[in-house]
């Protein structure tokens, strides 16, 4: 069915979009039945993903869209690296791409420098995953479009496959989107687009796949969705020297913007590259405050909690007269 359905969306597109935009009944199929669909498939694999369908905001776009993000790095096409298919309304045609998000790169180098830069990245990440780019093309693509974020798609295209509208079904679709996911998992397992001497840096100088768990783990500490999820069903009160952040700063706002930190506790290294499984909520985590948090990570194991309190020297005092006049 969703081969079915972007194959109409490549050969009807240049004609909707002749009719006005608001209202379109056309763009709620692409929005809502087109995007439905790919999420019956996700369904069935062990993939955490977004998915959204469009054919622009507010006005028609040049090259509409149905793309997957996985929101440890993204949640939108403006920034990050994600799957997507790009259809060509003019050629007919259908690409699943290995892409980048052009409006952030613009916004930092403007369109000649960005569109190099998304180029460079996007050599690099076929570097990253070659045993699944070598399963693709990397040959250029053509959107047939001179506006600005084709051609930066174009640009940051890595790899993909083109099929022609009509001439595709679904097995053949599913079969390259599934390895085309497993090499989105992998680039992201291995660092996404952040140079290797970058990525030991930031890891402090462990070798390049220690680097790479540690990068994933912040990551997966970093990610909106996941503090949230953490924070609802854990109290935001630090797990080690109960540093409470209401009771002790008079903190007033929501529990997911407390003071606090989220630590990924279950170490990297017991996954296998390839594992769906990266971290179980609220189970894998700890709720720290951040001088606990830098602490454990100096610690030699630090999933050890009870080690980190054996350690600690000092408690919160909360009730002597310094802090209740």
């Amino acid at each position: 069915m969703l081969a079915h359905y972007l194959s109409r969306l490549a050969t009807e597109f240049t004609y909707e979009r002749a009719k006005p935009f608001s209202g379109s009944k056309f763009g709620d199929f692409v929005r809502h039945d087109i995007a439905i669909e790919a999420k019956k498939i996700l369904m069935l694999w062990p993939f955490d993903l977004k998915v959204k369908a469009s054919v622009g905001q507010g006005v028609w776009a040049s090259v509409p869209w149905l793309a997957f993000f996985d929101p440890l790095i993204t949640e939108t096409a403006t920034k990050g690296f994600y799957v997507v298919y790009l259809v060509n309304p003019d050629k007919n045609t259908i690409t699943l791409s290995m892409n980048q998000g052009t409006t952030a790169i613009y916004n930092d180098f403007g369109q000649t420098r960005g569109r190099e830069v998304l180029k460079r990245r996007a050599r690099d990440m076929a570097d990253r995953v070659p045993e699944f780019a070598k399963l693709f093309s990397e040959d250029p693509i053509s959107l047939s479009s001179e506006a600005g974020l084709p051609a930066g798609y174009e640009a940051g295209h890595s790899f993909g496959r083109t099929y022609k509208a009509g001439a595709v079904n679904d097995s053949q679709l599913t079969a390259d989107l599934h390895q085309m996911l497993l090499a989105y998992e992998a680039l992201v397992n291995r660092g996404g687009t952040t140079p290797s001497e970058v990525l030991q840096e930031e890891a402090e100088g462990q070798n390049i796949e220690e680097a790479r768990r540690y990068i994933l783990s912040r990551r997966i500490e970093r990610s909106p969705k996941v503090r949230k999820s953490v924070l609802k069903s854990k109290p935001a009160v630090c797990e080690c020297c109960g540093l409470d952040p209401k009771r002790d700063y008079g903190f007033n706002g929501p529990a997911f913007e407390a003071p606090l930190d989220i630590h990924h506790a279950t170490p990297l290294y017991t996954l296998m590259e390839g594992e769906t499984r990266r971290y179980k909520v609220p189970d894998d985590f700890m709720v720290l405050c951040p001088t606990c948090h830098r602490m454990i990570h100096k610690t030699t194991n630090s999933s050890d909690l009870a080690a980190l309190k054996r350690k600690l020297r000092f408690k919160i005092a909360r009730e002597i007269e310094y802090f209740t006049t």
